[in-house]
């Protein structure tokens, strides 16, 4: 067989009594965790804009539902809409060695099509299990060559959420090579949108997960699909990547459950900032360093970092911002934190944080660079007013699963995300908490809206 057989075969015998229970509580974990994502962009920009598209596009109502907005809708439509929102405000989960955001897509796609087809809160978290191990070890066989100028959450995060609501639709082996082929053959997301401060990261994500449930609804209705998508002549490694290894795509399937290596988002910005943000706070909370002690800081960081962080220089918007390691820096050196409620209120508009910035460079490092994307290091060199050069370094930062976010920080989190958007109360994210803790004992899974 090849590799991305053994993939299907795996995909298609799956069953809930195979799941590890340390699975199955991650997965509960990672679904309140993107909820939270999903509810923290309620109200904001640009997400409206999909909402008008889906009810002007739309059928009037259906079964699945809108999060953020009080309707019903078809699967699709539903996917989009839940897709766009929970990518928005930068907290969403990151698997690191296959730089793909699963949650965004795979939750967004699953939960619409398990409310669409009345499934239950385990066929779900099995659901959501068989996309995250399929997006993980594809985005890996993609390699860093694919993320240099392609979202992997947008392309690969196609594959992942068609592999989820296949699962929902029972499919078997065979069904799962044909929706990766009609899954493939949509994967699409280009990074060049971050130099204008454009929008188009949330549309990579909601068609993502739309697409991706399209492929999976297609299938099942007997459309076929590429074969070998994913490894053949002009597949999506010979388009997409130079440095693409095929074996990762069956990589210790079964054994190996790469959900649980996935991480928790921290700080509320672009992932390749966390490592810097880390080192740096923990220098200046080591050296009793204040904001004007710091003449320069020189982050050193991975190629990837500087593939995506060097397209802005200096941020037109607060999204923008996130994916400024001058201002994320800026954040943290003159208030210690860079959440949500940061960004909203300093990033654009703080004096002391655009002086910062302007101190703030990046620089290639050779050790960082080798070891990314399995870990990302941070190192940061800080120079003083007074001449003094120091060195920051972390090799986990906070949200990684060897410095995991716990459960009470994760319900913590959760309370911040619901409250950001102001839409709903204290006891409404006490209630959602609650649910998403016993998701797997849920019957209906329209109690989430």
């Amino acid at each position: 067989m090849t590799h991305t057989e053994r993939l299907a075969a795996f995909l298609g015998e799956l069953a809930y009594a195979d799941l590890p229970a340390s699975v199955v509580t991650r997965t509960e974990e990672l679904f309140l965790d993107w909820l939270g994502s999903v509810l923290a962009s309620d109200g904001s920009h640009p997400i409206p804009l999909f909402h008008a598209y889906a009810q002007s596009m739309g059928p009037p109502e259906g079964r699945a539902r809108v999060l953020v907005a009080p309707y019903g809708t078809s699967a699709y439509f539903a996917a989009l809409v839940n897709g766009a929102a929970s990518h928005l405000v930068e907290q969403d989960d990151l698997h690191n060695s296959s730089v793909l955001h699963p949650a965004t897509v795979v939750f967004s796609a699953a939960l619409a099509a398990a409310q669409d087809l009345g499934k239950s809160g385990q066929e779900l978290i099995l659901a959501a299990v068989a996309g995250y191990e399929a997006g993980i070890r594809i985005g890996e066989f993609l390699g860093r060559s694919h993320y240099r100028i392609f979202h992997t959450t947008a392309t690969v995060g196609t594959l992942a959420a068609a592999v989820a609501v296949g699962k929902l639709l029972d499919f078997d082996r065979e069904q799962f090579i044909q929706v990766l082929g009609n899954a493939g053959t949509q994967a699409a997301g280009l990074w060049e949108f971050l130099r204008d401060a454009a929008d188009s990261k949330q549309l990579h994500t909601a068609k993502a997960a739309a697409d991706g449930l399209l492929a999976a609804y297609l299938t099942a209705q007997g459309l076929t699909g590429a074969r070998n998508i994913l490894e053949g002549e002009q597949g999506l490694a010979a388009g997409l990547s130079t440095d693409a290894d095929a074996r990762r795509l069956s990589d210790r399937l079964g054994q190996r459950w790469a959900l649980l290596e996935t991480s928790f988002k921290f700080h509320a910005s672009c992932r390749h900032t966390h490592s810097a943000a880390d080192a740096l706070l923990d220098l200046m909370q080591r050296e009793r360093l204040a904001p004007d002690d710091i003449a320069q800081v020189t982050a050193r960081v991975h190629q990837g970092a500087l593939d995506v962080l060097g397209r802005v220089e200096v941020p037109r918007t607060v999204h923008q911002a996130k994916f400024s390691m001058g201002t994320v820096l800026g954040l943290i050196a003159v208030h210690g934190q860079a959440q949500l409620g940061d960004f909203a209120t300093a990033a654009l508009n703080d004096p002391a944080v655009a002086a910062f910035r302007a101190r703030v460079g990046m620089r290639l490092d050779p050790e960082v660079d080798a070891a990314y994307p399995q870990r990302w290091l941070g190192r940061v060199e800080v120079t003083t007013r007074q001449g003094a050069v120091l060195q920051g370094r972390i090799d986990e930062p906070k949200g990684d699963p060897g410095n995991t976010l716990d459960r009470a920080e994760l319900e913590d989190k959760f309370r911040r995300l619901v409250a950001f958007a102001g839409k709903r109360t204290p006891a409404d994210a006490e209630a959602l908490i609650a649910r998403a803790g016993r998701l797997r004992e849920c019957v209906d899974l329209h109690c989430f809206t």
